[in-house]
């Protein structure tokens, strides 16, 4: 299980079952899956997904990391982050519910991310014309590469 992590303004916590009732309002905007397809879970079917991610890989040589981000200021959910670990690498991606978009706070959050995986080769896959993402990658030290994976851009820790 990760570690609770602390930015200036969240606290990154560890995902548990418990999350998924308020996590169910801030991912219920279907213009989040705007550059990733599908569509919000519904708030029924949430849980058993945080059940699996909490669980864990199946692989013993990967890790699933997941924490959701606390807004201190408000004391309510606001999105999560997410990192797939190697020995080598993590996979990471955030989420950040539209009311609370523009702030900064997936950046902050996803530097946080990135600097506990020091070490590593960390990655993140982005939508070529979703400018939030590709800000916010940027913010936490990553940089475009010329490689792709189902039509997003590979983007790699520059560190």
């Amino acid at each position: 299980m990760p570690e609770p992590l602390r930015t200036p303004r969240l606290d990154l916590l560890p995902l548990r079952v418990e999350h998924a009732e308020e996590m169910a309002a801030v991912l219920a905007d279907p213009a989040l899956h705007t550059f990733i397809g599908g569509s919000p879970l519904a708030p029924e079917d949430l849980p058993a997904r945080y059940e699996r991610l909490v669980a864990g890989s199946p692989d013993p040589e990967v890790s699933w990391c997941n924490w959701v981000l606390r807004l201190r200021a408000e004391g309510c959910l606001v999105g999560t982050v997410q990192a797939t670990v190697t020995a080598q690498a993590a996979e990471i991606a955030w989420v950040v519910g539209t009311p609370w978009q523009g702030r900064g706070l997936a950046s902050e959050a996803a530097r946080t991310l990135v600097d506990g995986l020091a070490g590593r080769t960390v990655v993140a896959h982005i939508h070529p014309d979703h400018t939030a993402s590709a800000a916010v990658a940027r913010a936490a030290g990553l940089a475009p590469t010329d490689e792709w994976q189902d039509g997003e851009v590979r983007w790699r820790s520059s560190r």
